[in-house]
């Protein structure tokens, strides 16, 4: 079984303040970052650094190098990164002393994806292969048809959340990875009665933060706790939690231990500054894991 991250490459320009800009108002900046990152990008680190075999698809322009090399060093196989006629796609994310964060998104070359690529990519990809996906890129429609005519198990990140996210067939979906403001998007109102009543077929993972996260399908229902850390940083958290309980429920934990794992892996993740450089190991997770367990 192979992984298949089809997502975003983008440059983050960071900026850590004291807090977050208001509308109106300027504010002086205390350190500037260059980062790696897009949530494609970072779920791609964050599925190799927990031990899956994974290949990231995307497209990057010729300022974007350096994400394809980060993608390599964390162990990703970038032979589906594509280098296009186009700016890389960039983040401007303000980082507060909170460890809130502000982000605005420049799609560039990552809104290039068309039907022809999705098919080119799929091509070597099989029947109960995984494909993860969110919403950074363009052709999302088309990428999740067709992985799904292949037999892929789609998981989709709908992330950013917007109107053409929501037009996705969820039928067409396997497991929906997700956060309360995404899940209000689709039941602003008792959302596990209505997902497992509209869509019986799906798995859903819900990230609660500091409440935790929780696992459901039509039989069952597992959670877990967040583990409490000192936050320096929550940018690439929920990056981290997809990669880590995707590659956890793939190698056959429970929903329960699977949530617990990637909680510790996002708990991690957090006490870093930075996206795709904060995503911890795997034996960082497990060492983790054993001290809590004392």
């Amino acid at each position: 079984m192979k992984v298949l991250c089809f997502g975003s490459l983008n440059i983050d320009h960071v900026y850590r303040v004291a807090r977050i800009v208001t509308p109106g108002e300027t504010t002086a900046a205390g350190e500037y970052i260059k980062n790696a990152g897009g949530k494609g990008l970072n779920q791609s680190v964050a599925l190799a650094r927990a031990g899956a075999a994974v290949f990231h698809a995307g497209r990057i322009g010729e300022d974007g190098a350096f994400l394809k090399q980060t993608l390599a060093d964390a162990g990703v196989d970038v032979r589906f990164v594509q280098t296009v006629d186009a700016p890389t796609g960039h983040a401007v994310i303000q980082v507060a002393d909170s460890a809130q964060n502000s982000i605005i998104v420049y799609g560039g070359a990552n809104r290039t994806v068309d039907a022809g690529f999705v098919r080119e990519i799929l091509s070597r990809f099989e029947k109960d292969d995984i494909l993860l996906t969110q919403n950074e890129t363009s052709g999302l429609a088309d990428l999740v048809a067709a992985a799904k005519e292949k037999g892929m198990k789609v998981y989709l990140n709908p992330s950013p959340f917007n109107d053409a996210v929501k037009q996705i067939d969820l039928t067409l979906v396997d497991c929906l990875i997700l956060n309360e403001t995404e899940a209000a998007g689709y039941f602003a109102e008792n959302f596990m009665d209505a997902m497992r009543s509209a869509y019986p077929h799906l798995a859903v993972i819900l990230t609660l933060g500091g409440e935790g996260s929780v696992y459901f399908d039509k039989t069952q229902t597992a959670r877990a706790d967040a583990f409490r850390v000192d936050a320096v940083d929550t940018t690439a958290a929920g990056d981290t939690f997809t990669g880590y309980v995707i590659t956890a429920l793939a190698e056959g934990l429970s929903p329960a231990n699977a949530l617990r794992r990637a909680s510790a892996a996002a708990a991690l993740a957090v006490t870093k500054q930075g996206a795709a450089v904060s995503i911890p190991a795997r034996n960082a997770v497990d060492e983790f894991l054993k001290e809590r367990a004392k």
